[in-house]
């Protein structure tokens, strides 16, 4: 069995273990983790990444909140040190995995990434949330008290995202931003 394979093993388990404890029947898997791998993977093919390092990193990068494991504030520093514990644990190269790990401790923000690889997760963990656009206004409308609140605050929310893309996934996504925001926001 591959590392990818027995990583996603991980994953998964550790996905069915939180499903079956949350009160809010959150899916990671579902609901984020599936979408940035599909992103990370493109965004590295397009960018001539190494697929290996941005597919094991887009599968881990939150991993620390699917084991609840420290705080949403710092669960990049934590799941860095969970995944690290687990590629140890099958043998994976010392070199390679802490090429994952900065993907996993910089997934936040492109800002800090200093690879092409980082900034795949990371504009990967971004493009997530457009492919998942339900989920997002579905948080914002429970939290709003009118339709014109709601709209307003998804703008912010997209507006950020968009702005924390690196410059060259932004240049690629931004036909498709626009179509996004004009569909979603009228």
């Amino acid at each position: 069995m591959s590392i990818l394979e027995r990583i996603r093993e991980e994953v998964m388990a550790l996905n069915e273990q939180y499903l079956s404890a949350a009160e809010d029947r959150y899916n990671f898997f579902e609901e984020h983790v599936k979408y940035v791998l599909q992103e990370s993977l493109e965004l590295a093919k397009t960018y001539g990444a190494d697929v290996e390092i941005v597919e094991l990193a887009a599968l881990l990068h939150d991993i620390a909140l699917m084991s609840k494991t420290g705080t949403r504030a710092e669960h990049h520093i934590t799941g860095a040190k969970l995944a690290g514990n687990l590629l140890a644990k099958y043998g994976y190269p010392e070199e390679k995995s802490n090429r994952v790990l900065k993907c996993i401790l910089n997934h936040r923000s492109s800002r800090s990434c200093t690879s092409i690889e980082e900034i795949c997760v990371a504009d990967a963990d971004i493009l997530a949330h457009f492919d998942n656009i339900l989920m997002l206004a579905n948080n914002v409308f429970r939290n709003s008290t009118s339709l014109p609140e709601s709209r307003s605050k998804l703008k912010n929310i997209f507006e950020h995202d968009y702005n924390d893309l690196s410059d060259r996934t932004r240049a690629v996504f931004n036909e498709r931003y626009q179509i996004i925001c004009r569909v979603v926001l009228g």
